[in-house]
């Protein structure tokens, strides 16, 4: 049997996520035995200075014997995220005018002070 064969038999059903630079595909595929377990693998791309890129990737196998307890943490793991952090997200990559702390222009404190001093009226007390 030609290894194209052996592919086009152990690969079942496959979803893709694409979510920015990463991409997740969820492969159902066959065992030896021709029952089913479940890849998840995270390809994410990086960018080379000259242009050129390349994918590292990461695979899960799942098999059914676990996907109970797998479920479950996940959820569990998933549902605190959302209780302690809420949906909002709140990473730097997802917000286009996000700027780093170093990136912030950093008023020189003799401007701070003039600008303070600049906001208020000057009152002679004699006019009171």
């Amino acid at each position: 049997m030609s290894e194209k064969h052996l592919m086009d038999q152990e690969e079942i059903y496959s979803k893709v996520l694409r979510a920015g630079r990463r991409t997740y595909f969820f492969d159902v595929r066959s065992t030896k035995a021709e029952d089913y377990y479940l890849t998840i693998t995270e390809s994410k791309k990086f960018t080379h200075d000259d242009g050129s890129f390349h994918y590292k990737k990461h695979k899960i196998y799942l098999y059914k014997e676990d996907f109970h307890s797998f479920k479950e943490i996940l959820d569990e793991m998933m549902n605190y995220i959302i209780d302690e952090k809420g949906l909002e997200v709140i990473s730097e990559r997802h917000q286009k005018d996000f700027k780093k702390e170093e990136e912030v222009e950093e008023t020189p404190s003799s401007s701070v002070e003039n600008s303070s001093t600049e906001s208020f009226t000057d009152v002679d007390f004699d006019d009171i």
